[in-house]
């Protein structure tokens, strides 16, 4: 299979990793068929080896004296090193050998290697944000002052495009450390400790001695990895070491020229009746050609903003050549009120199982009373706090599946919302530095629990395969200004209520402007329009190819509006003349006419619409307001008599206005319908 994967012109290479079970295999040697268990175990008995040697290069080298000598990226001789790990610390001299009477080949070393020096690398980061942290600590963690947070961005490597979030999270756990050692540590290793090495083989740091990976000649859906497997624990000669030959059915995301690349195996694990299964999932890497993206040059962008309940909100804008900006539409919203109830009462089980959890170990170690009067053993608070523990593991797993699932139907739609309307950019809203406090608990907890970055990594994965750029721009005053005049805005609980303070409901207090509309449809207005008068200043992050706005202009700030498609203007309606006489029998309204005389053939009747002649009292549905989808919070409390009027399935859902005009009489001719 080539390597090499041809590019057409306006294309660009992408590498993209999906996910596949590998549900067994054969032995070449024996011909043995190796259900799933039998796999997961014999790769269990590699990915051992390979976590023992990791843990002990880490173990050696888990200091700033040897990170910050892999980070220079020289030798000692001056010589640049590899950019793979496993070669960096072969010319390094960072060797690291099986354990003894155990034999194994230099590709198990290799991944070994491998596995260390990146996370060696990532280190790296880390250690220079706390030093930089640390060499301007504030007079109170708690809060700095705008001279203070001056000082460690200068500090911090990067601190000026760093979200103050980061350095605030690390501020905390360094404060925490004071807390409970009585002094400030001295780098990132003393802060956090030496990490562990997880349990997976890096394929990708071996060659064809090790392992491969070939696409099926029939069936392009499917793929075979072989690798070099040991039959026990502790291989003692190389014959010990047999070739397996792995199918793999591709996942359908995965294009049929892709170029396959040798996956990451790990073994995960899962209780079913009360026994552990494994089984080997496979991180399949595979590089396809996709348009390439612009930083500039766009005429239609797509603006999405951030919201509570509305998770987002997003509509496009129109670039035009004499620099009008108008809005494509009134835009849609994301709504997943239910998902987000459903996170914050796993959210809510989770501390109390935390706080349960916390209160046995206190009794197991003897540092609080005993529950009961009478002596409860260890064994059974034991036993209990085991319960606990796994209790607690069941529900973090559902919460990351519904953050997961959450963060890629919210992805989905934002890029299916770009791809209709034929925009080439989404401009999202930053928010990295919002940091959830000054507000209410219950406020500060959802703003904290939202998954905004997992939405963004995986919007920046859906839009490069259509080659639609993702940038973020700056958050600052998007729904505090009016989007037609940049005036600010007052905000009211409700359309119907606009004397009533709220947050919802925006209205634009310029008399020549007299916008309003919901905050959030305001918000991606202004972030749209202010991307589209910003796109030439986009910066690309040469390390992650990420695009950014991190800085708002003036100038440019101030031909950020959208133009109103149609001019609002006041008609005169002084009176000229004499008053026009009307009839005094004007013409039936549709709920007082007469249904038509049924037809002499099958055909039937045409239908009456949503109100009945013959009904006293009209459904509940023709009453209600239902020109807006904002409304106020309704007073009474709820009774579901709603479907029995014929007014829907709830008092909240609100449908199109009646159509009360009198329909045409088009009966159809008798024998159509025999």
């Amino acid at each position: 299979m080539s390597r090499t994967l041809p590019l057409a012109d306006g294309q660009t290479s992408r590498t993209a990793c999906a996910r596949a079970l590998v549900r067994g295999g054969v032995d070449e040697l024996t011909g043995e068929v190796l259900a799933m268990a039998r796999l997961a175990q014999r790769v269990g008995w590699c990915a051992d080896l390979v976590s023992g040697m990791t843990a002990q290069l880490l173990h050696e080298h888990w200091n700033g004296a040897d990170v910050q000598v892999l980070a220079s990226g020289v030798d000692a001789s001056g010589r640049k090193l590899p950019s793979n790990a496993w070669m960096a610390l072969r010319r390094l001299g960072w060797a690291v050998g099986a354990p003894e009477g155990v034999q194994v080949n230099d590709r198990i070393v290799r991944m070994a290697q491998e596995q260390a020096g990146r996370m060696l690398r990532a280190a790296c980061w880390r250690a220079g944000l706390v030093a930089g942290v640390l060499a301007a600590w504030p007079d109170d963690p708690r809060r700095r002052t705008p001279q203070e947070w001056d000082a460690v961005r200068q500090t911090v490597p990067g601190g000026r495009q760093l979200p103050s979030n980061v350095i605030t999270s690390r501020t905390r756990q360094l404060t925490a450390f004071l807390a409970a050692r009585g002094r400030l540590p001295a780098d990132v290793f003393e802060l956090e400790g030496v990490p562990r090495a997880a349990r997976m083989l890096l394929l990708s740091a071996c060659d064809k001695q090790q392992a491969s990976i070939e696409r099926s000649e029939t069936d392009p859906r499917r793929a075979v990895v072989r690798l070099q497997l040991p039959v026990r624990s502790d291989p003692q000669s190389y014959r010990d070491w047999t070739w397996v030959a792995c199918p793999i059915v591709l996942p359908p995301t995965v294009p049929a020229g892709a170029v396959l690349h040798l996956p990451t195996l790990r073994i995960s694990e899962r209780t079913t009746d009360g026994k552990v299964r494994a089984d080997v999932r496979a991180d399949l890497a595979y590089t396809h050609a996709v348009p390439a993206t612009r930083r500039s040059g766009h005429t239609i962008a797509l603006g999405v903003d951030w919201g509570l309940n509305t998770l987002l909100a997003a509509g496009t804008a129109r670039l035009h050549d004499d620099g009008r900006i108008i809005a494509l539409g009134h835009g849609a919203q994301f709504r997943a009120a239910g998902v987000l109830a459903k996170q914050h009462r796993l959210r809510r089980l989770s501390e109390r199982l935390h706080a349960k959890a916390d209160h046995y170990q206190r009794l197991i170690d003897g540092l609080g009373p005993a529950p009961d009067p009478a002596p409860t053993s260890e064994h059974a608070l034991a036993g209990k706090h085991a319960v606990l523990r796994r209790e607690i593991q069941r529900v973090s797993a559902r919460r990351s599946h519904l953050n997961d699932a959450l963060a890629c139907a919210a992805a989905r739609w934002a890029v299916d919302q770009a791809i209709v309307a034929g925009a080439s950019v989404i401009y999202l809203e930053d928010l990295r530095s919002m940091e959830a406090r000054g507000m209410r608990t219950t406020m500060n907890t959802r703003l904290s629990q939202q998954v905004r970055g997992q939405i963004t990594e995986r919007m920046r994965h859906l839009a490069a395969e259509t080659g639609i750029a993702v940038v973020t721009v700056p958050a600052k005053n998007t729904s505090k200004h009016c989007p037609q005049c940049l005036t600010p805005l007052r905000h009211r609980k409700a359309p119907d209520q606009p004397a009533t303070p709220g947050w919802k409901w925006a209205i634009c207090p310029n008399e020549d402007c007299r916008w309003q509309g919901d905050r959030d449809h305001g918000a991606w207005q202004r972030i749209a329009a202010r991307g589209l008068t910003h796109q030439t200043k986009t910066a690309v992050d040469t390390s992650t190819g990420h695009m950014t706005i991190h800085t708002v202009a003036d100038k440019l700030e101030a031909r950020a509006v959208i133009t109103p498609t149609t001019r609002k203007t006041r008609r005169d309606r002084s009176k000229t003349g004499p008053t026009r006489r009307r009839s005094t029998r004007p013409a039936p309204r549709r709920r007082g006419a007469p249904s038509p005389t049924g037809p002499d053939g099958p055909a039937g009747k045409r239908p009456e619409g949503h109100a009945p002649t013959d009904r006293t009292r009209l459904p509940r549905a023709a009453h209600r307001h239902q020109d807006v989808t904002t409304i106020s919070t309704p007073i009474k409390r709820h009774k579901p008599r709603g479907a029995a009027l014929g007014a829907g399935f709830h008092l909240h859902a609100h449908a199109s206005p009646p159509r009360w005009q009198t329909i045409p009489d088009t009966t159809s001719d008798p024998g159509s319908q025999s």
